[in-house]
């Protein structure tokens, strides 16, 4: 009897050994919504799928992170250049309730909308869905995800207007609608992201001003709304930034003055080409300006290149071509060897004062 008692006792102590406990494994709920949101895509040549097997979705399921204490999950991270994944994202994953990061992009095949749920995820910190097919609207919600710091939708097929209520994301730093079909205006307040230093917002159908709230993001290093229907002038405000180092709002249909201050500022990296922008080039430019690239090509400036652009530390490329009524002698130096001479300036037209 004793020996039986034992052998009893050690299997008992190996069939609990064997048992998945609740601490080390994922709760049932978020393997079945792991399971509904890999029912939804199709991966013909049985890639990282193949790892998500067994009910422990966090034992070495490709691209999936659990909180190490709670055996929640907390990032979905599937990238590719790989195989052309199809389908669409499900909305089982607003059931993984502690959330913080979803990243599916450069598949290429996944199309669908943005599920609306996931502005109900109130940890979620990045969602990143570029490089795929996704089309409809972003959720006019998406205001409610006070945590987020990375959204990026580029390279997809997003419509609609960018929601009011993207200016309560307060935590934003980089936002990213890139190559989509984006219209309507950009947000008048949209300088309520105070933590903002990426917005690139490029081809796709925005029209209207540009916004002078932009200015009042300190930190905002890099604004691209090129390729954009936007009109106006260019705010002068946006000269004054004193971190922006990267300004594009080439083929847009802006108008006026090139502002003084946007001229003279310690921008690198400056493109305002194709444009509707009258008036002379400012002589705005002195020892402190340093253009890794200058781009004032395709608009309706008029007289001389100002002397102070032979002023600058460095000009990598410049290029002032398509601008007819610029006139007069250029300025001696490396960026202007490769520009054709100009026509004399006429005095009847008044274009002959720097």
């Amino acid at each position: 009897m004793g020996g039986a008692s034992v052998v009893f006792s050690m299997a008992l102590v190996t069939l609990v050994a064997l048992t998945p406990s609740p601490i080390s494994s994922c709760p049932s709920s978020e393997w079945a919504a792991l399971m509904a949101f890999k029912a939804s895509l199709t991966e013909p040549y049985s890639g990282f799928f193949r790892s998500w097997r067994g009910t422990n979705c966090c034992y070495h399921w490709h691209g999936i992170s659990c909180d190490p204490t709670t055996r929640r999950v907390t990032e979905i991270t599937l990238r590719g250049p790989g195989n052309v994944i199809t389908g669409h994202i499900s909305p089982s994953i607003c059931n993984l309730t502690q959330l913080s990061s979803i990243t599916v992009t450069d598949w290429k095949g996944i199309s669908g909308n943005i599920p609306r749920c996931v502005t109900t995820l109130p940890f979620l910190q990045i969602i990143d869905l570029s490089g795929n097919l996704i089309h409809g609207q972003i959720p006019w919600d998406i205001g409610r995800l006070t945590q987020l710091t990375l959204l990026n939708l580029a390279d997809n097929h997003i419509s609609g207007r960018i929601p009011g209520t993207l200016v309560k994301l307060s935590n934003l730093m980089q936002l990213d609608l890139r190559n989509n079909a984006i219209k309507g205006p950009i947000p008048r307040d949209l300088g309520r992201l105070k933590k903002l230093n990426r917005a690139l917002l490029s081809h796709n159908r925005i029209t209207g001003p540009i916004p002078w709230s932009i200015s009042e993001i300190y930190g905002l290093a890099d604004l691209d709304l090129s390729l954009n229907r936007l009109s106006g002038s260019i705010p002068a405000s946006l000269g004054r930034m004193q971190v922006l180092d990267s300004l594009n709002l080439k083929y847009n249909n802006l108008t006026g003055n090139i502002p003084w201050t946007v001229l003279g500022s310690r921008m690198s990296h400056l493109d305002l080409s194709r444009n509707a922008l009258s008036g002379r080039i400012p002589n705005a430019l002195g020892e402190n300006s340093y253009f890794i690239s200058l781009d004032l090509s395709h608009n309706n400036l008029k007289g001389p290149v100002p002397k102070s652009m032979a002023l600058a530390t460095y000009i990598g490329y410049l290029d002032l071509s398509h601008n007819n009524r610029l006139c007069g002698r250029l300025p001696r130096g490396g960026p202007f060897n490769h520009i054709q001479p100009l026509k004399p300036c006429s005095r009847a037209s008044g274009d002959t004062h720097a």
